[in-house]
């Protein structure tokens, strides 16, 4: 691999590290195949749930909400990030550059307060099901949507692209860079997975005192409970996937930032593959994701009986 300069009649330009051409197609197919992957698959959601009203429910919203997040992350983050990392320059322009730096932060976001939302979804249906329908209603879920993007777009937007979060005290910033991350990753990632942890633990320990009580007067409903264990899952394929990243990005300043550029890139593109999995997710544990699926891809979806079509029995 032989350095050059990613624009050479700029004295000041970054370097560029040239692979071998087998290692360039190599990854232009791997990261090719994750980014079609990740905007089929979850296209395949937000349509499922949009079109079959037997999937109309407050959980299913916060699943298609989540969906969204994954879709573009995969069309506006994944797809430019793909030629940043094989050709390690970036050719898309300084604005171009904020924007997509802009959605990342906002989609990640979005993410992890989805997942929080749902974790909420899930204490009230196995730890207070009697409470459930009164509390978790198709408004009250739309209000969650609702903060769950708004404070999405100010920390992505907000804070990256306008940098409101140096407005000001921009020595301060730059002087204190590895505190700013440090606080920076426990807002938006730390304390987050921490609560959702606490409230699916709560979560199993109620389940399993419902089972070993013989005088629990309350019944087990297996679909409220397989949905749990579902969504249980999809939070920790989250925390899994981007808990390297934000370990590293923590310490990174701290060892005055020798982590090797190529590390951070697979530690992100790690991070991206929760958005590729969590389609399958639902595919594997829910079989009328699997016939909506089905349903989409031979085409029957446009078919005008398509209201007739029972993914399960109710």
């Amino acid at each position: 691999m032989e350095p050059a300069l990613c624009f050479e009649s700029r004295n000041t330009s970054c370097l560029r590290t040239i692979y071998p051409l087998s290692v360039r197609v190599s990854l232009y197919l791997l990261l090719g195949v994750m980014v079609v992957l990740t905007v089929c698959g979850n296209v395949l959601v937000v349509m499922s749930v949009a079109q079959f009203k037997q999937l109309h429910t407050p959980t299913n919203y916060l699943i298609l909400s989540l969906a969204v997040s994954d879709l573009l992350l995969g069309l506006l983050v994944m797809f430019p990030n793909m030629t940043l990392s094989v050709e390690t320059c970036w050719y898309f322009g300084d604005v171009f550059c904020k924007v997509c730096s802009s959605a990342d932060v906002l989609l990640c976001t979005a993410s992890i307060l989805n997942l929080s939302f749902i974790s909420i979804d899930r204490y009230y249906a196995v730890c207070q099901p009697l409470l459930y329908r009164s509390k978790i209603t198709v408004n009250a879920v739309l209000i969650m949507i609702l903060v769950c993007w708004s404070v999405s777009a100010v920390a992505g937007f907000g804070m990256i692209f306008l940098e409101l979060n140096i407005l000001g005290v921009e020595e301060f910033y730059y002087t204190h860079v590895a505190l700013s991350t440090a606080v920076s990753s426990l807002l938006s990632f730390y304390i987050p997975g921490v609560v959702m942890l606490g409230i699916y633990l709560k979560i199993f320990l109620v389940a399993q005192r419902q089972v070993r009580s013989i005088h629990n007067t309350r019944t087990s409903d297996p679909s409220q409970t397989k949905a749990t264990k579902t969504l249980a899952i999809i939070m920790g394929a989250f925390l899994s996937f981007w808990t390297p990243f934000f370990v590293c990005n923590v310490i990174n300043p701290f060892i005055g930032y020798s982590t090797p550029s190529a590390l951070i890139g697979a530690l992100v593109w790690v991070g991206y593959l929760n958005s590729t999995v969590n389609p399958l997710v639902y595919a594997f544990f829910y079989s009328w994701f699997r016939k909506a699926f089905r349903v989409i891809i031979s085409g029957k979806i446009f078919n005008s009986d398509i209201s007739d079509i029972k993914l399960f029995t109710e």
